[in-house]
């Protein structure tokens, strides 16, 4: 007859299971997103990856930052085969990007940043990238925000609301320190301790809340990924391509330099 497993031993496995489902969780795009930006701070119990608690309520209007209403079946509506204008396709905010806006590949990266997968990708992938294709002129880097959770959409309004020239910084900042500001409830102090590194007073930061025109904007940018057919974070256009895993340096050079050598070969024809 098998032993039955110890209490502690069952405990330690149930924990483990329910961190790995919350690990997942913060990764899927299935659920509403952004938090209310009326709630106060520590004020709401809503948790930051989706739940039963969510589940019951899904049929209720959210907020502005909630998935695209779908007046025929209550689901998204998806765009098949999305031509590139539909994808470089801008709302109210400016693209920001990295390399050069004439680079022949684009590689347009959906975030968001309670996602481990694009903590993994941002630290073991994108400086190689960057390295190797952003910096050289050969591919445009493209970042868009896709929160999942509701601290993650709540770090969002922060992230964007910082000055452009510190866009890219405040994003590896709030990727690394995940473990420190992510949590179930929404709580804006952790995310301000994050903040302030690049250089954001917590005036500043709490006026962020209160800019309902970028507000929109990010729920425009949010709404038109789940039209183009993204489904979690991070997913990905490489040139006009939707990927829908976490790329790795293997998988990018597969797809992008045959486009570069017949970019080459194109231009020696000339």
């Amino acid at each position: 007859m098998r032993e039955k497993p110890a209490p502690m031993v069952r405990a330690r496995s149930a924990l483990l299971a329910f961190a790995a489902t919350l690990a997942l969780a913060a990764c899927s795009g299935n659920t509403s997103s952004l938090p209310n930006l009326a709630t106060s701070e520590g004020g709401s119990s809503s948790s930051a990856f989706p739940g039963a608690a969510e589940a019951k309520r899904a049929d209720t209007p959210f907020n502005p930052f909630g998935d695209i209403p779908d007046g025929t079946s209550g689901g998204r509506q998806v765009i098949e085969n999305p031509t590139n204008a539909d994808i470089m396709a801008t709302g109210t905010l400016p693209e920001m990007s990295l390399g050069s806006p004439d680079a022949p590949v684009t590689i347009i990266k959906y975030a968001s940043l309670t996602c481990p997968h694009c903590r993994v990708f941002h630290r073991d992938v994108f400086p190689e990238l960057k390295r190797t294709y952003i910096d050289t002129g050969k591919v445009r880097f493209i970042l868009r925000e896709f929160p999942i959770g509701l601290q993650s959409g709540t770090a969002t309004v922060a992230w964007r609301c910082a000055p452009a020239d510190k866009y890219f910084e405040l994003y590896g900042k709030f990727l690394e320190q995940q473990t420190r500001w992510v949590s179930q409830e929404v709580r804006r102090d952790p995310i301000f301790e994050v903040a302030k590194q690049v250089g954001m007073t917590r005036q500043q930061f709490d006026a962020c809340y209160e800019n309902q025109a970028m507000i929109d904007g990010l729920k425009w940018v949010k709404d038109r990924g789940r039209q183009l057919g993204i489904i979690g974070t991070p997913n990905f256009f490489v040139a006009g391509k939707l990927v829908k895993e976490t790329l790795t340096m293997s998988g990018i050079r597969e797809r992008i330099d045959p486009l570069l050598s017949g970019q080459r070969s194109a231009a020696a024809q000339q």
